[in-house]
């Protein structure tokens, strides 16, 4: 079988499993998010927390729960590292440094998962079990319920009642993220992903020396990891490592839980809405935009255009034999689609335009379909924004799902859009300006830019994959990418919430011969066309500089 044809298959078989899959999801998870009644042990949890989850929360109280809730698990892991020396189960490594536990506890809380260290030679199981694969679910699980009060802002009206925090935090993390982690972990275990909380020991000598691997609890965490869109891997190689993603069936049922929560949130957008239809018009803008990206980079990669090329078969430089180029090809769209950060291949061995379709991914705002919850409420962003862009076509005031899209909300929707790009162009062009940072390039050129480019936009988008070559174990990164992280995950979820506030006060609008049919195809290509235009607009110059100049020079 020829590797495009293998490619091929796996994207179909990939397909129809997520079909399969979504529909059933999508319905559970809006009963999950509607109803009234608690299982007996989230009720232990809300005692415990000191929470009352029937209180119903306006905009300001909701907020004021999801930082408060997240600064104090910064602070807890941030201290879990720090005493990580004094614990038991450190397998004797000694605590992480300020800088870059302070990067750490920001990229596990803000569902980045960025990691500057190597994780078998710096994290004992107590911080990997206790404090990161914990992160992995809670911070999936925010990011599930403020998408979950965006579509309530949509769904109520006349009250500024979004659901409670708590509530959706904790039902999201009990009756979602962990049975579907469960069985996760047991697929991976069966196909030998490791699990067990074994330590160092000696596997072999070579060439005078020896080689030294830790065990730990790593089908369990890698199944939470791709589940929540976290993409922190136990390994340094990540999901390129045996023990993580030990072979090509377990390499597409990752991919499979990287993408089943995000396209499953459209359907249950659309239930709590009360139109299927609004939702299979996002999911439908979503797919087009991962298929058309997948395809694409499949063609670059697949691309022969050297004799070393021609001799493997495409650019296998940088990619796991196990997987080929047609599986890396989906796994790396997928991850920076999302905003997931694992790897089964080094995006920085990709050819110029692949790095490019990569770095493409992540600046659309990881929206197709994004992270668990982040990718419903950016794609709704993105939605209202393409409304009222079709408002100014026709002189009409723009409306979506019933509700008016005024000053206000457009104010809000603009704000969100600005963040994450602000982030990663200035934060960039800081660190190509001062004279420091630059050290930790192993590349010069486009391909260096590319790596900065690359490091900034990954932490403002919360996606934590890296494009390899970096150094970014120094003062500079740890503390600047933690910034960015932690910045480009609340700010973000500040206007998202103010805009479903807004939205909840509002009346219903009842639909008129004039009012744009957003459940239709068309509006699903302006929406694609929409997205495409602004991210185009606003990070072409910088790919210009990076990986566009290394593709057309190559």
């Amino acid at each position: 079988m020829s590797p495009v044809l293998a490619g091929a298959l796996q994207m179909v078989a990939l397909i129809v499993a997520l079909g399969l899959a979504c529909r059933p999801l999508g319905d559970y998870m809006a009963k999950v998010y509607s109803s009234d009644k608690h299982l007996r042990v989230e009720k232990w949890i809300y005692k415990g927390i000191g929470a009352n989850p029937d209180t119903q929360m306006r905009r300001p109280a909701y907020l004021r729960s999801v930082l408060g809730f997240s600064a104090v698990s910064v602070l807890f892991l941030y201290l879990l590292q720090r005493l990580q020396g004094h614990l038991p189960g450190s397998l004797g490594f000694k605590s992480i440094d300020p800088d870059q536990a302070f990067n750490t506890a920001a990229s596990f809380v803000s569902n980045t998962n960025w990691q500057s260290y190597y994780g078998e030679q710096a994290m004992g199981h107590v911080v990997q079990t206790g404090g990161l694969a914990v992160q992995n679910f809670v911070s999936a699980s925010v990011g599930i319920a403020v998408a979950v009060a965006l579509v309530r802002g949509f769904a109520r009206s006349r009250t500024g009642e979004l659901g409670n925090f708590w509530s959706d935090m904790v039902r999201g993390t009990v009756r979602i993220l962990i049975p579907i982690a469960v069985i996760g972990a047991i697929v991976l275990v069966a196909c030998g992903a490791l699990q067990n909380f074994s330590g160092i020991h000696e596997v072999g000598r070579f060439m005078g020396g020896s080689q030294q691997w830790n065990g730990g609890a790593v089908a369990s965490q890698e199944a939470i990891k791709e589940l929540g869109t976290n993409g922190g891997g136990y390994f340094n190689a990540n999901s390129a490592h045996p023990f993580e993603n030990p072979t090509p069936f377990s390499n597409l049922f990752e991919i499979f839980l990287i993408l089943l929560i995000p396209f499953a949130l459209t359907r249950t957008f659309g239930r709590m809405v009360g139109s299927l239809r609004q939702g299979y018009a996002i999911l439908a803008a979503m797919v087009t935009i991962w298929v058309g990206f997948t395809a694409l980079m499949m063609w670059t990669e697949f691309a022969h255009h050297a004799p070393a090329f021609q001799i493997a078969g495409g650019a296998m430089e940088g990619k796991e034999t196990r997987f080929g180029i047609g599986g890396s090809s989906i796994f790396a769209v997928a991850t920076t689609l999302t905003s997931t950060g694992a790897v089964d291949s080094f995006h920085s061995s990709f050819t110029g335009l692949g790095g490019g379709i990569t770095l493409l991914s992540m600046q659309l705002g990881e929206i197709a379909p994004g992270g668990t919850g982040s990718g419903l409420y950016g794609m709704l962003i993105m939605a209202i924004i393409a409304v009222f862009i079709a408002g100014l076509m026709v002189g009409r005031t723009p409306e979506y799902l019933g509700k008016k899209i005024g000053t206000r909300e457009i104010k809000f929707a603009a704000c969100y859009l600005l963040i994450t790009p602000a982030l990663a162009l200035v934060f960039t062009a800081a660190a190509m300006a001062l004279p420091t940072p630059g050290h930790s390039m192993t590349n010069s050129g486009a391909h260096g830019f590319s790596e900065i480019l690359y490091a900034y936009t990954s932490g403002a988008n919360n996606n934590g994959s890296a494009f390899a070559g970096l150094n970014a174990d120094t003062q500079w990164f740890n503390t600047t990418i933690g910034l960015v992280m932690l910045l480009g995950r609340f700010l973000p979820m500040v206007f998202v919430l103010a805009l479903a506030g807004s939205l909840a006060e509002q009346r219903p609008v009842p639909a008129t011969a004039g009012t744009l049919r957003t459940e239709k195809p068309l509006f699903t290509g302006l929406l694609v066309g929409a997205i495409l235009i602004i991210t185009g607009l606003t990070y072409f110059p910088a790919l210009a500089l990076g990986p566009l100049a290394e593709g057309l020079a190559s």
